[in-house]
């Protein structure tokens, strides 16, 4: 188990052919259901204890998505734009942005909004880890698509990065995607929280965040890398996002 958890957070090097594995992609880490088990109870507690240590947080998302990817799956295949993301792979990383292209288009499209959210907070999109811990090479794609456009979500979201931004795109993730790990951030974020803010997110935030999530089509479905010039205002309106309401933050 502790050689599992070292391999999840990334502390060893190389991974030892063992008996029986059969690696589905590079950073592939073949695992039974009793070893999922432990790692999903393992890094919930972590992902509960600090919730910014996103490699538990990672390692709780591929240990319970197995009935939320399949779906996540099946919307994509069945949209023509899904379909295409499915086929072609594209990834967000520093490497495949021209981040001064971005940084030039007009204020108020999703390309500059993107980069002034990355800079403004101090993140990368060479943060998110590639997935481990998912026995389908289809479906780690999945996933490592949910993480790389959660940074698109808080631009489209208007959702700064410190704790009740989090909670807040966790609550639309969460009635988005189905995944555990979001449902569990959503429900166990606000601990954390002031007793203003926790006001705030209950009256206004998560009720505007769940509509919002209900109401708009698959976020996978969008093909963000084609979108950079459209206006952010107009995409959310595509997808069926309502306005954020104007609280303080």
């Amino acid at each position: 188990m502790r050689r599992l958890l070292l391999r999840a957070v990334g502390a060893e090097e190389e991974v030892e052919e063992e008996e029986g594995w059969h690696q589905l992609y590079p950073s592939h880490i073949p695992t039974s259901p009793l070893q999922k088990a432990l790692l999903a109870a393992g890094s919930a507690v972590m992902a509960l204890y600090d919730p910014y240590r996103h490699d538990m947080v990672a390692v709780l998302g591929e240990t319970t998505g197995c009935l939320a990817l399949p779906n996540l799956r099946d919307k994509m295949k069945h949209h023509p734009e899904g379909y295409r993301i499915l086929q072609e792979r594209p990834c967000i990383r520093l490497s495949t942005l021209d981040m001064s292209r971005l940084r030039g288009l007009p204020d108020g499209s999703l390309g500059r909004e993107y980069v002034r959210f990355l800079e403004d907070n101090k993140v990368s999109p060479d943060t998110r880890m590639p997935p481990k811990f998912v026995d389908d090479e289809e479906l780690a794609y999945v996933i490592q698509r949910y993480r790389e456009v959660h940074d698109l979500m808080h631009t489209l979201l208007g959702m700064p990065t410190n704790m009740l931004g989090e909670v807040v795109v966790k609550w639309f993730e969460a009635v988005q995607t189905g995944l555990p790990m979001c449902v569990l951030g959503a429900a166990f974020g606000p601990v954390r929280l002031s007793a203003r803010k926790l006001q705030v997110l209950a009256t206004e935030l998560v009720p505007w965040a769940i509509r919002s999530g209900l109401n708009a089509s698959c976020i996978l479905n969008v093909y963000y890398e084609q979108r950079w010039e459209q206006p952010v205002e107009s995409l959310r309106e595509e997808i069926g996002i309502f306005p954020p309401p104007a609280v303080r933050m």
